[in-house]
């Protein structure tokens, strides 16, 4: 794992005590593409589920992941795609 994917872990564990945390570098299937950058870590998936999420709908959520990681997103991550639960949602 990158420094950036540590930090976002990082940043995400934090402020959401998730019961599952998936955080994928998917930047080599962007090679080539706008924002990508010579060693990876520019696009990202990731996979979260928090009791935090619960009563919130979709784009509260994600605004929450996108205000916690403003920084990485105004830097070195060019893309992130979001999957938001709570607990007990498919």
């Amino acid at each position: 794992m990158g420094t950036v994917a540590e930090n976002l872990t990082r940043k995400l564990r934090e402020a959401f005590a998730p019961d599952h945390l998936a955080v994928i570098d998917d930047s080599a299937r962007h090679a080539g593409h706008s924002g990508s950058r010579d060693g990876g870590e520019s696009h990202f998936e990731i996979v979260i589920t928090s009791a935090a999420f619960a009563g919130l709908g979709r784009v509260a959520r994600q605004r929450l992941i996108y205000t916690l990681l403003a920084e990485e997103l105004a830097g070195p991550v060019h893309a992130l795609a979001l999957t938001v639960r709570a607990p007990g949602e498919a």
